[in-house]
């Protein structure tokens, strides 16, 4: 006899579980790929990002991924439906993503020309209002200076207002120090300006630009102050789709660790879609069901356990915090400072290398 599905979590409350659209067709001319069976086979969904928009020239030619939205209404008039379903009778969040792979978005939008900002972004905006997004995800992936996201940012909050949700996509890496990423600007500058209007970040851990066959990299990412509840492990769904591609039962021990350690772990997206394993095309929601089962599920409260806190990017530190007491040997403490590295730093690395001295001095020295 099956055991049923233990409930899951209202929308809101728990890690996100999030998906991009972005193959809207099956191969080949084929049917749209629904997006209903996330409601209707109780998968876990919390948010759908539809990709992905792209400004073109001249000013107000925007397409969804290679169409125009407006001109080609019939293939696009599943997707705009099952959308509006998604979010009146289910609460599901649905943002779109602009930018991605194909470059020119942000350069249009970029630089101090502001008659060519209000020319590019006016048609973006009035599209979000005509289809009733929910949010905007930027996937930066070309050069673009950080007074020009910003002023982006800015300008989305003012014409929608503080329920819409702003995220970005950084590759894991633009999380960390000193590492090569695809956006050009400081993601920690940005987060230290306006980490007030940025919900969260949907960071790719794949493609060369992080690991999520571990717990290493989003440990070493919070590690260094980003608050676990705004960063998204981000995993592509199918080998197909890029590489990096974790499979099921390592992933799932993978997300269970990382919830158990971070109470307010921010969750998973999945790029994407349409071809999610273990399903496939066939039957693309299972990817989700599986992140639902372990991630929007109620979990028993744990004893607390306080971490060693770094100090979160523009807040002052707390000299009683810096003092907590931990459990490692004064010796191993030690030989990090010997080092040059502060007790804080010591006692932080430690703790993401559970205790391993020649593993914490490696962490340190690639900072």
């Amino acid at each position: 006899m099956n055991r049923p599905n233990p409930p899951l979590l209202p929308i809101g409350q728990g890690p996100r579980v999030i998906v991009y659209h972005q193959t809207h067709h099956k191969p080949d001319g084929g049917p749209p790929v629904s997006l209903l069976p996330l409601v209707t086979e109780n998968t876990g969904i919390t948010h759908v990002i539809v990709a992905a928009i792209h400004l073109n020239d001249p000013p107000g030619n925007i397409t969804l991924n290679d169409d125009d939205p407006e001109t080609q209404k019939d293939k696009y008039a599943t997707l705009f439906g099952e959308m509006a379903w998604l979010q009146q009778a289910f609460g599901v969040k649905v943002m779109a993503m602009l930018g991605g792979a194909a470059k020119g978005s942000y350069q249009r939008l970029d630089g101090d020309d502001l008659v060519r900002f209000e020319a590019y972004y006016t048609p973006l905006r009035d599209l979000l209002r005509k289809h009733r997004f929910d949010g905007l995800d930027l996937d930066v992936e070309e050069e673009t200076s950080l007074p020009g996201i910003i002023r982006l940012i800015d300008r989305l909050r003012a014409d929608f207002g503080p329920n819409f949700i702003i995220t970005l996509a950084p590759v894991a890496n633009a999380l960390l120090p000193n590492q090569p990423h695809l956006s050009g600007f400081n993601y920690q500058l940005l987060e230290q300006m306006r980490g007030h209007e940025i919900a969260w970040y949907n960071a790719q851990f794949y493609c060369g630009w992080g690991d999520a066959s571990s717990t290493a990299w989003y440990d070493a990412i919070v590690g260094l102050g980003w608050p676990a509840n705004k960063v998204v492990i981000g995993l592509v769904t199918n080998s197909a789709n890029g590489a990096g591609h974790v499979a099921w039962p390592q992933l799932e021990q993978v997300l269970r660790t990382l919830r158990q350690r971070y109470p307010t772990f921010g969750g998973v997206m999945g790029w994407e879609y349409f071809n999610a394993l273990p399903g496939g095309m066939d039957r693309p929601w299972e990817w989700v069901a599986n992140m639902g089962r372990v991630l929007r599920t109620p979990v028993p409260p744990a004893p607390f356990q306080p971490q060693i806190p770094i100090r979160p990017y523009g807040q002052p530190a707390t000299p009683l915090l810096l003092l907590a007491s931990h459990p490692f040997p004064a010796e191993s403490v030690k030989t990090l400072q010997d080092l040059g590295f502060s007790h804080q730093q010591a006692i932080a690395a430690l703790n993401m290398t559970s205790g391993n001295v020649e593993y914490a001095a490696g962490l340190l020295f690639q900072d």
